[in-house]
């Protein structure tokens, strides 16, 4: 016996489906208009006029992906016409009614309704004028099953506008997620190494042996910067590309930042509080960004010489707190640096703040909570908003 693969039988789509509805309800035509043929085969002209309608409705059904409004008008009246000609109930309602489903799953609406409001008054009108085969029962029907078939054209595009609008949204959460990590890699790298350059130019005249030791600072935070900006690149990898093999950023790199950013002049201590535990990779990774742009945002802009990190681990949270010695009230927020800093926050439920100390120096604060039950890192840390975008 040979084996019956159900999965490979698949209904027709697209122009294929209306094709087929198409010539489905024209074979159904054709012998609804045999029975009128009688025993003598004999074909009038009216039902030859019948039968020419009948194949012309059913071909335009097909032209409605072009020509949406104009197809649903012909087929509704040229139906309309074959009843009046005809003398059999044949099936080439479904032609409008087909061709006034797609408009209203395209959104138009009020053509849809026009359309069937002119099928209803048409049948009501044959009911009124007293023909045996339309009854007040028939136009209830009737207006039932377009109402319906409009209800159901309206909710298919409702649900395409909402798939569609939320693809837009991943699509744009995912480049804000990019931008930022991009943000934060390149800018962190570039202050560093612009810093140390400036520094080496200008006490190069007076300590000629300093240009091998700077040299070698730029090339290690160079390195650096360009693993994690091949890290970061690795989320627009093809799916046949080997998964990146540097360290994902988080608490355990946190000596690296400390280090660039010690080459460039700063003095940094962290200090720790609490007992520490694994944390979620997003948490994680929040935690070393926050850092990372908070010590570029003191290189750039502070002239500060000490940094204090301070920070906490708790059952459900950590907070952390950055706190320099810098021109604290000269420190403008205007570029994306604290805004992403805060979108990192918010994305995980926390909050973060950033501003200038009455005595002067500058001072970011976050709290990120994480449930209990949490994925400890092992692998690629996610971004925050990763799941929305």
């Amino acid at each position: 016996m040979i084996p019956l693969d159900v999965t490979r039988f698949r209904l027709p789509t697209g122009r294929r489906a209306d094709l087929a509805l198409a010539g489905v309800v024209l074979v159904l035509c054709g012998v609804a208009e045999g029975q009128r043929l009688g025993t003598q085969w004999h074909a009038t002209a009216f039902l030859i006029a019948s039968w020419l309608l009948a194949v012309l409705v059913c071909a335009a059904l097909p032209l409605r992906r072009r020509h949406p409004v104009a197809v649903g008008w012909f087929t509704v009246l040229g139906t309309g016409v074959y009843h009046l000609m005809s003398t059999v109930d044949g099936p080439l309602v479904i032609i409008p009614i087909a061709a006034l489903y797609a408009l209203a799953a395209q959104g138009r609406i009020q053509v849809s309704v026009a359309l069937a409001a002119v099928m209803v008054i048409g049948v009501g009108a044959g009911a009124l004028v007293g023909s045996g085969d339309v009854t007040g029962t028939a136009v209830f029907m009737l207006t039932g099953w377009l109402i319906a078939v409009l209800a159901l054209g309206a909710m298919r595009h409702g649900r395409l506008a909402y798939a569609e609008e939320h693809g837009r949204l991943r699509a744009t959460r995912e480049r804000l997620r990019i931008a930022r990590e991009l943000h934060d890699v390149i800018g962190h790298t570039m202050s560093m190494i612009h810093v140390q350059a400036s520094s080496t130019l200008h006490r190069l005249p007076n300590n000629p042996d300093l240009a091998q030791e700077a040299l070698t600072a730029i090339k290690q935070s160079s390195k650096n910067g360009l693993q994690d900006l091949r890290a970061t690149l690795g989320v627009l990898r093809q799916t046949d590309e080997a998964a990146p093999t540097t360290p994902s950023p988080g608490l355990s790199r946190i000596d690296e930042l400390i280090s660039s950013a010690s080459r460039a002049g700063l003095d940094v201590r962290i200090e720790h509080h609490g007992s520490p535990t694994p944390l979620p990779a997003a948490v994680d990774l929040a935690v070393y960004r926050i850092v990372q742009e908070s010590l570029t945002n003191t290189v750039r802009h502070s002239g500060a010489r000490h940094v204090v990190i301070d920070l906490g681990h708790g059952e459900r949270e950590v907070t952390l707190s950055i706190t320099d010695d810098g021109y604290g009230k000269a420190r403008l927020p205007h570029g994306s640096g604290i805004a992403g800093m805060t979108e990192r926050a918010h994305a995980l439920g926390g909050r973060l703040s950033a501003a200038a100390g009455p005595a002067g120096g500058f001072t970011v604060q976050a709290r990120l909570p994480f449930p209990d039950h949490h994925e400890p890192i092992g692998g690629e840390a996610d971004d925050p908003d990763s799941a929305g975008g």
